[in-house]
């Protein structure tokens, strides 16, 4: 008789994606269904928390639906509900928490609570299975940017953080600083893709020696450039950003690895689908002598699957949590 294979049931709502996915064993994506509420954030320029936790009360049960019917699966053959507690907006956080733990509790399901960000670590899990420990995670999204090395599942020690705004906040920032729309990240690259020259900003550099980043002074610095040349293109402004935000991503990402002699990197998060950055970070890794692990489609951004995954490895070590899980907004790794 074949080992049974564990199947986990992954619940993602830490922001504006309802999102759940079903994974067996430790690789297999049996289904991940994202819903995104791009639409209705848009005219807003930015996440509206109320709005968001509105919409996933209205779409969580469906997306679940949907995700299981792929899945061609019945909760009752789920051998456990995974997630995310942490960290996010508290009133979607909620939403995904309580729909877990009531399906826990009818189903008799053991119930599985996940930091957001270890679905990011893990996500390239799904693409290539040989990624050995340990490694330097880099996790770039619209809340977070930071360095980690990861010694093991749930061994992490936080190297470099941003110290105000988060790589893919910046890009909503400069996009709705030049009118460009939401997400601004899309945009922005799509613009920057066509400059015909590029602006040169300065790196921000750490006075302290720390690996810690700053985006703050390179958002004023962009903003004060089109305030005194009304005439540039916002393809070169772009460009120029975009180029600032890659230089500081790079060379703290290497500068961390090569200190800390570990010769993997893994990237995550939704600004991973900006492919002029990973085209930077390949040609990089290429010339360090480094393996590189990206994940690729929905599995950069916010998704139940890679919820899922990192609930498997949980589940694993029997890491079960009681049916009190509250949400966490400001957990941290």
């Amino acid at each position: 008789m074949a080992k049974h294979e564990l199947v986990i049931l992954g619940i993602e709502t830490s922001c504006d994606d309802t999102s759940a996915g079903v994974v067996q064993g430790s690789s297999k994506i049996l289904s991940n269904i994202i819903s995104s509420q791009v639409k209705i954030h848009s005219e807003f320029g930015g996440v509206v928390p109320e709005l968001a936790s509105r919409s996933h009360l209205e779409n969580i049960y469906i997306v679940i639906e949907e995700a299981l019917k792929q899945a061609a699966l019945k909760l009752e053959a789920i051998d456990g509900i995974a997630v995310t507690y942490g960290p996010g907006l508290v009133g979607s956080l909620l939403v995904g928490i309580e729909v877990a733990k009531s399906l826990s509790y009818v189903y008799k399901k053991p119930l599985l609570k996940v930091n957001h960000l270890e679905g990011h670590i893990f996500s390239s899990l799904f693409m290539e299975k040989n990624i050995k420990f340990p490694f330097i995670a880099l996790i770039v999204s619209g809340g977070h940017t930071e360095l980690v090395k990861v010694s093991a599942f749930g061994r992490y020690s936080i190297i470099g953080q941003t110290r105000d705004d988060a790589v893919g906040e910046v890009f909503d920032k400069v996009a709705k600083l030049l009118e460009l729309g939401y997400p601004g990240g899309p945009e922005v690259e799509k613009l920057a893709a066509r400059a015909s020259f590029e602006i040169k900003f300065p790196e921000a550099v750490m006075k302290d020696g720390s690996f810690d980043f700053s985006f703050s002074g390179l958002k004023t610095a962009v903003r004060n450039y089109k305030h005194n040349n009304l005439d540039i293109d916002n393809n070169s402004l772009c460009s120029g950003f975009q180029q600032a935000v890659i230089a500081a991503l790079l060379n703290k990402t290497f500068k961390v690895a090569l200190k800390n002699n570990i010769k993997r990197l893994v990237l995550g998060g939704g600004v991973i689908a900006n492919k002029t950055i990973c085209e930077a970070f390949v040609k990089k890794a290429k010339k360090e002598g480094l393996d590189l692990f990206i994940p690729t489609g929905k599995l950069c951004t916010d998704n139940g699957a890679m919820i899922a995954l990192a609930g498997y490895h949980k589940y694993l070590k029997k890491q079960f949590c009681e049916l009190d899980l509250n949400a966490d907004p400001g957990l941290t790794l």
